[in-house]
């Protein structure tokens, strides 16, 4: 096991993973900002002035006036405004991981065609190998 796992590491499939899990968190941190910052905002004014990462239900029942007064007071809240951010945030990564890998598929080229190995007898429809001048089943001769 150690040995196959030395062979992965090797190969460079494992510094490949790292180098990704890192560019993938720093672009969710760009993502999150991004969201946070520019998208919501405007989205909130359109919708009547609303902040959504200040949206929450008291589950207390005590009527906390801002989530930051329950979270002090140590409420229990349902935080449904963070949660829409994080769906926003979601569906803008899951938008770009689709383009980047259809156009990674589009410029991906194509296995070539192996050659073929065989050839069909004419007069019997049998495969015979593609050197040979005899049907082995046949016996016709092959041009």
């Amino acid at each position: 096991m150690f040995k196959e796992f030395k062979e992965f590491a090797m190969k460079g499939n494992l510094v490949d993973m790292a180098v990704a899990f890192i560019m993938g968190g720093a672009f969710g941190k760009i993502v999150t900002s991004f969201v946070n910052d520019i998208v919501m905002p405007p989205l909130g004014m359109l919708l009547g002035k609303v902040d959504f990462s200040k949206l929450f239900i008291d589950l207390s029942g005590q009527g906390h006036p801002t989530l930051d007064a329950a979270k002090a007071a140590g409420a229990a809240t349902l935080n449904y405004g963070v949660f829409l951010n994080a769906v926003v945030d979601f569906l803008i990564v899951a938008l770009v991981m689709f383009i980047v890998i259809k156009q990674m598929n589009k410029l991906r080229r194509p296995a070539p065609a192996a050659a073929p190995t065989t050839k069909e007898c004419p007069y019997c429809l049998s495969t015979v190998p593609l050197k040979a001048v005899r049907c082995p089943n046949c016996t016709s001769e092959i041009k």
